[in-house]
């Protein structure tokens, strides 16, 4: 090989040298930066595990379930009950405890929402976070609706009631659903089991269900004659005379007001 030939790679070799070397200390720090962000990374995560925030997390769940899984369920079984109630008396009071407890339930979500805002990432990258804000919208329309309540014998009461009942149903519906998001996300956070409380919550469910449809059948039931109690008798299992009739209406007490 010439030294004309040898001269050239000679050059070649040491300008690659010279631009390894050059480039070592960026490649250093460039794993040094990669290393850094791995481990702050890694600190965070211990962060989400702590036992703070993990009871921040349960906290927030805990009020979000008395809420939307309990209270405002509850607050529609006992509006049912006014269902042809006739004693005042006892609609007022009907009233006003639907009223106090849908109230007590948007405190709770206002309390819940005000935890996570604070202590929480909320990126609304996640179907849990975008049903819960939704539901801080929706669950004031039932006050609002509430409030501009029309009166009695109004054209506009039964545009009025279809809507509250309507938007009241939506966001208790809305709410167990998210119910069950936050506990799969609760789930993803921590790895831990929630089989169990799926398993309750989807009991209470069952059971409020149940007792919203038995609300709906329970006139029917009683008019038919079906009553609890061992001294049930429905109207066909004995023969009554018309003399018999009178005798029994007259010995029956008169009703008491309400």
């Amino acid at each position: 090989m010439s030294r004309n030939t040898i001269l050239p790679m000679q050059k070649l070799i040491v300008h690659a040298a010279i631009l390894i070397f050059a480039l070592l200390p960026s490649v250093s720090s460039t794993q040094k930066h990669t290393k850094r962000i791995i481990h702050e990374s890694s600190h965070h995560k211990v962060l989400e595990l702590s036992p703070k925030l993990s009871f921040q997390i349960i906290l927030h769940g805990f009020l979000l379930w008395v809420s939307m899984g309990f209270l405002m369920p509850i607050a529609i079984l006992v509006m049912r009950m006014s269902n042809r109630q006739k004693c005042g008396r006892r609609l007022k009071l009907i009233f006003y405890t639907h009223a106090s407890l849908q109230i007590l339930s948007v405190i709770l979500v206002i309390t819940a929402t005000t935890l996570s805002v604070i202590n929480f990432e909320n990126f609304f990258d996640n179907t849990h976070q975008r049903i819960g804000l939704a539901l801080y919208v929706a669950i004031w329309l039932p006050i609002v609706a509430g409030i501009f309540r029309p009166d009695k014998g109004s054209k506009r009461r039964g545009a009025w009631f279809c809507f509250h009942w309507l938007i009241g149903i939506t966001v208790t519906l809305l709410g167990i659903v998210n119910i069950y998001t936050g506990l799969q996300a609760y789930h993803m956070k921590t790895m831990k089991s929630i089989s169990v409380w799926n398993w309750l919550f989807s009991a209470e469910v069952a059971v409020i269900a149940f007792i919203y449809l038995l609300q709906e059948k329970w006139h029917y039931i009683k008019q038919s004659g079906v009553t609890v109690g061992n001294d049930s008798v429905r109207p066909t299992d004995q023969e009554t005379s018309p003399t018999n009739e009178k005798n029994e209406l007259s010995s029956m007490p008169s009703p008491e007001p309400c």
